[in-house]
């Protein structure tokens, strides 16, 4: 499995990711909803170097001219709710992509809120047998909601490709999701953060990015 962490090379995400963690910025949830979209535009325009391309004849006012264009039926597919606007980035690219949701969400399982477990009770998806599937969550955690949803949509088919990109990750999170991908699976974030608190979320990472997005839940 491959690991690609945007954090290790200088860009203008940097800035994105400076506004998102920014607890002041964050009082701006339509700043901070679309700095999410950012992000996720420049994570697809990065995932669409490593499809397959093929030659198309374009017909234009004055004469023909060739083009490589991408091959790969590609299906975006989403973690609800935090993964929404995620989600739009990455189809401001991939405009021609299927979709596929998945309610994979986590609950704590004690009285502490310091274990937690993962729910999955709605799924909307088209096949994704022998399509790139590209699965976007801003939060990879504990990995338990991806590895979910990962499983959830591949029982549609065998994907020609798995794509799965995260704002911020753990490497605890990407350990979990690890035995559920095939070897050939690429993991893309913007920042891996150290760890998490008691309490499950990343830190120093930036809040429940579902909450910031669309406000508190009950």
């Amino acid at each position: 499995m491959k690991i690609i962490n945007f954090d290790e090379e200088n860009s203008v995400m940097h800035l994105y990711m400076a506004e998102l963690r920014d607890k002041n910025h964050q009082r701006n949830r339509l700043l901070f909803r679309n700095n999410i979209k950012r992000v996720g535009e420049l994570m697809a325009y990065e995932i669409s170097k490593t499809l397959d391309y093929k030659l198309k004849s374009v017909t234009t006012p004055l004469g023909i001219c060739d083009i490589q264009v991408p091959k790969d039926e590609i299906v975006v597919g989403t973690v609800l709710r935090a993964g929404l606007p995620f989600h739009e980035g990455f189809l401001q690219v991939f405009d021609r992509a299927e979709n596929a949701f998945v309610s994979a969400y986590r609950m704590y399982t004690n009285r502490e809120h310091t274990e937690v477990g993962v729910h999955t009770e709605y799924m909307a998806s088209p096949s994704i047998k022998g399509k790139t599937l590209i699965l976007v969550d801003p939060m990879l955690a504990t990995g338990g909601s991806m590895a979910a949803a990962i499983e959830a949509l591949c029982k549609t088919g065998k994907p020609r490709k798995i794509h799965i990109a995260s704002v911020i990750a753990t490497q605890e999170g990407i350990d979990t999701i690890r035995p559920v991908l095939p070897d050939d699976a690429t993991v893309w974030c913007a920042a891996i953060d150290g760890g998490m608190n008691e309490h499950k979320y990343i830190i120093p990472g930036f809040g429940d990015c579902g909450d910031l997005c669309y406000g508190e839940k009950l």
